[in-house]
């Protein structure tokens, strides 16, 4: 069963009174028999988006990273918990990941990033913090694998670098960008874009990230101006809804 370190601290999950109880009764179904087998996972998707930008984004599915080499014993748990392979009713790529579904609730099983850009590995699923969710202690998805995962997808249907770049508007100070770099590797120039991106929209949030970052993805410094973490100006630009929400 994953535990957390002696020295660990472990978070609560404000939001999980919001999951709907018969969506989480499914959920535990799943959780509860990867803690029993001892799968070591990670939570992703909405729950780690909505644990790293600190606000709830509603979802109708959990994303569970694990290794490779265990996803064959995971599809078997979710299947066991009622679960039925997705790809019969809606085809999917199955190179990468398995998606169960149960009465409308949805169990991705994910081993790999949906472009092969690589697969999971054990940092994915030790880096992360450990949060208390209804009782269950699990690890969630590191916020620098999430934002390696989801920086490449800018697809014609979805676009997953608002998320981001609410990520990076609360955790951006604290994150460990020489990691984060490293996974990018020869990719700087998209990460890059992100980073154009969120120091024009928050140009004194933007400037609270070490200095030696811009000059490695090719940009220089953001000048902060006023001290006005977000520019409502040019945020409404592209959407006139909430962006970045109360904290």
């Amino acid at each position: 069963m994953q535990t957390p370190r002696p020295d660990e601290q472990v978070y609560a999950f404000d939001w999980s009174h919001q999951v709907p109880e018969g969506e989480w009764a499914l959920y535990r179904k799943v959780l509860g028999g990867l803690l029993e087998q001892n799968i070591p996972f990670a939570l992703g998707g909405g729950f780690a988006f909505s644990f790293h930008a600190r606000r709830w984004r509603d979802t109708k599915d959990i994303d569970l990273y694990i290794l490779p080499r265990d996803r064959q014993r995971a599809i078997e748990i979710v299947e066991r918990a009622g679960f039925q392979d997705l790809y019969q009713q809606k085809p999917y790529d199955q190179a990468w990941i398995y998606r169960g579904i149960h009465d409308g609730v949805i169990a991705d099983i994910i081993w790999a990033m949906a472009n092969q850009r690589a697969q999971v590995d054990e940092e994915w699923l030790e880096r992360g913090p450990e949060v208390d969710l209804r009782g269950l202690r699990v690890r969630m998805l590191p916020a620098e694998e999430l934002i390696w995962a989801k920086l490449y997808i800018i697809q014609r249907e979805r676009c997953d670098w608002p998320d981001l770049l609410n990520i990076l508007y609360v955790r951006g100070p604290t994150l460990d960008w020489q990691h984060l770099l490293r996974r990018v590797e020869h990719e700087t120039r998209i990460l890059g874009g992100l980073l154009s991106v969120f120091s024009w929209m928050c140009p004194a949030r933007a400037a609270e990230l070490p200095s030696w970052l811009w000059e490695s993805v090719g940009l220089q410094p953001p000048v902060a101006g006023p001290n006005i973490p977000v520019d409502s100006r040019r945020v409404a630009l592209l959407d006139s809804r909430d962006w970045f929400g109360p904290q």
